[in-house]
């Protein structure tokens, strides 16, 4: 056996290649140096702010807008899962309809820059929203039971949380189709064997395997979405980069406020990162003591 010769076809096809016992680089211990670096610039940042007035000054104003940032990456979050649970579903229907609605809206929809379908929704969807609601609502309207609605009744705050939940829904629903596709069919056939509805079997058989298929990269569209948050800026909304935005067009102490800006974001991000990685290896730790025990 080629195993037993030590040599085993290429990779190309055009002939064999040696195989050693070294180990890959990916088999060392993997020693945490960019973390040691990164906290060493994050505890220097961190002390300029402490001792430094005008860090402080520009801390604390910026900082305001870390909430607006932390809300809009939630809501919008949440909502673009729900969506693209939705979708995937559809996506994976039985029914001819339903794929292809799935699939017209995923492929439209990631073909279209997060920042162009934010433009769009608050500055086209949310008047054309406005237009037909009033149209729909006009015998109502007319009768006094109902005041006609304005544009600017709808806040640009939930015209960039839309924008991003239509945005992220695309992507996360292929996230959540290909975790589904993962669990082995014949799980899926022992639970109709059993008289499993088709809600109890996604319930209780494919969603909970599937899970940790989809929990990385869903993890990687949430600190995505942290980042492309700052997308909301540009419509005004009081976020962290449109706080910084607005202090160093004021100020132009613009190395200083970016600075800080960026600082908070990557406190954002490479904490939940750690946070998400430590959360994997949980998970691959039970996963490994439940199959040496069972």
């Amino acid at each position: 056996m080629q195993a037993d010769s030590g040599w085993q076809p290429a990779r190309s096809g055009r002939g064999l290649l040696p195989v050693t016992s070294a180990p890959r680089p990916s088999d060392k211990p993997d020693y945490p140096w960019w973390l040691l670096a990164a906290g060493a610039i994050a505890l220097f940042l961190a002390v300029q702010i402490a001792v430094n007035d005008l860090y402080s000054q520009i801390f604390s104003i910026v900082s305001r807008g870390v909430w607006i940032t932390i809300f809009v990456t939630l809501v919008g979050f949440s909502f673009a899962t729900g969506l693209g649970l939705l979708l995937a579903v559809m996506g994976l229907s039985r029914f001819l309809v339903l794929r292809q609605v799935a699939r017209f809206y995923v492929e439209i929809i990631r073909g279209i820059p997060i920042l162009v379908l934010l433009f769009y929704i608050a500055f086209v969807g949310a008047p054309g929203f406005v237009a037909a609601w009033n149209a729909l609502a006009s015998p109502l309207i007319e009768a006094g039971l109902l005041s006609e609605m304005k544009v600017r009744d709808v806040s640009l705050l939930w015209r960039a949380i839309i924008a991003l939940t239509i945005g992220y829904s695309a992507f996360i629903s292929e996230v959540f189709r290909a975790g589904i596709l993962s669990v082995d069919e014949g799980q899926i056939e022992a639970a109709k064997a059993l008289g499993l509805s088709p809600f109890q079997r996604f319930r209780f058989i494919v969603l909970p395997q599937a899970i940790r298929t989809i929990l990385p990269p869903l993890g990687n569209d949430f600190i995505a979405m942290i980042k492309d948050s700052s997308l909301v800026s540009v419509l005004g909304v009081a976020d962290l980069t449109q706080m910084g935005k607005v202090y160093a067009s004021g100020s132009f102490r613009f190395f200083e406020t970016y600075s800080i800006v960026a600082y908070v974001y990557l406190l954002l991000t490479v904490g939940l990162s750690l946070a998400l990685r430590a959360l994997e290896k949980r998970l691959r730790r039970a996963e490994a003591e439940r199959s040496a025990n069972g």
